[in-house]
C-alpha cells in the first residue's frame, strides 16, 4: 500500500523543494494541505491527520531548510549575530507551539492554517514591505520576537520567513540580508517543531503505523529525498525568472490549496 504513494511522494518533495528554491518559502504552505488531502486519501485517522500533516512538514522543511541557509550563507547575506540572537526565543516558541498543537483538535488546526495561509498569499499579491522605522530590540525583545515567530510557525509548519523577514526589514535591516537570515533561522524553526511535534505526539494512541509522534516517517522519507534534490535547481533560477509574478501564481496556488483541504476535511 504504501509503495504504491511513493510517486505521489515523492513528486510533492520535489514540487515543495522547487518553490522553496525559487521564492525562498519553507513549502508549508503546499506541503500541509497537499498531505492533508494524501492522509484523507490513504485512509489515515481523521482526528490526526491535521497534526500529522504539521508535523511531517516540519520535518521535510528542516531538509529544505538546510540547503537555503548554506545558499544564502555563501553569499554573505545571512547575519549571525541577529541569528543568535533570535534563536533561543525561537527554539522554545516552536516547542511550545507544537505542544499547543497537540491538544488542538484537527478542524481547530485546519482552519487556523488555512486563515494564516491567506494572509500571506494576500501579503505576496500586494508585495507589501514595511517601511523601515527602527532598530532591531536588545536582547529580551528579539527573545520575545523570536518566540512569537517560533509559535505561529509551528502551528502552520512554515520556516518563519513570512514574518521574519517583514519584522527585520521593519527594523532597518537591509532586504537581502532579512531574506538571507530569515532562510537561517528557519532551520531551528523546523528542527524544534519537528521535535516538538514528535513529543506533543508521543504515546498518541491511533497513529498510523510508521509514525513517530505526529511525524509520518514513510512520507518525510520520500518527500525530503525529493524536495533536497530540486531545491537548488529552483534557487538557481531566481535571478533568471520574473520572481515577482511568479509569487503573485504561487499566493494563488497557496489560497486555492488550503481552500481545498478545507473541502477535503469538512466536505
Amino acid at each position: 500500500m504504501m509503495i504504491s504513494w511513493l510517486p505521489v511522494f515523492l513528486a510533492l518533495g520535489a514540487l515543495a523543494g522547487f518553490c522553496a528554491g525559487l521564492l525562498g518559502i519553507g513549502g508549508g504552505g503546499i506541503l500541509v494541505p497537499l498531505l492533508t488531502m494524501i492522509f484523507v486519501a490513504q485512509g489515515l485517522p481523521y482526528e490526526h491527520i491535521v497534526h500529522l500533516a504539521l508535523g511531517t512538514s516540519m520535518a521535510i522543511i528542516t531538509f529544505t531548510s538546510i540547503s537555503s541557509l548554506r545558499a544564502h550563507h555563501a553569499h554573505g547575506a545571512v547575519l549571525w549575530p541577529v541569528v543568535r540572537a533570535i534563536a533561543p526565543g525561537v527554539v522554545l516558541g516552536t516547542l511550545l507551539g507544537a505542544q499547543l498543537a497537540g491538544h488542538l483538535r484537527t478542524s481547530q488546526l485546519a482552519i487556523f492554517f488555512c486563515v494564516f495561509m491567506s494572509y500571506v498569499a494576500l501579503q505576496m499579491v500586494l508585495n507589501v514591505r514595511p517601511k523601515p522605522s527602527r532598530a532591531l530590540p536588545g536582547t529580551a525583545g528579539m527573545f520575545g520576537v523570536g518566540a512569537g515567530i517560533g509559535g505561529f510557525s509551528a502551528l502552520v509548519a512554515i520556516g518563519g520567513g513570512s514574518l521574519s523577514v517583514p519584522f527585520m526589514t521593519w527594523c532597518n535591516v537591509k532586504v537581502h540580508h532579512a531574506i538571507g537570515t530569515s532562510a537561517a533561522i528557519g532551520f531551528p524553526i523546523a528542527a524544534a517543531g519537528a521535535a516538538g511535534y514528535v513529543i506533543s505526539g508521543w504515546g498518541t494512541t491511533g497513529l498510523p503505523v510508521g509514525s513517530v509522534g505526529f511525524v509520518y516517517l514513510p512520507a518525510l522519507a520520500a518527500t525530503a529525498v525529493a524536495s533536497v534534490v530540486t531545491a537548488p535547481y529552483g534557487a538557481s533560477l531566481t535571478h533568471r525568472l520574473p520572481v515577482a509574478a511568479l509569487k503573485k501564481i504561487f499566493a494563488a496556488l497557496l489560497f486555492i490549496l488550503a481552500l481545498n483541504m478545507l473541502r477535503t476535511l469538512f466536505f
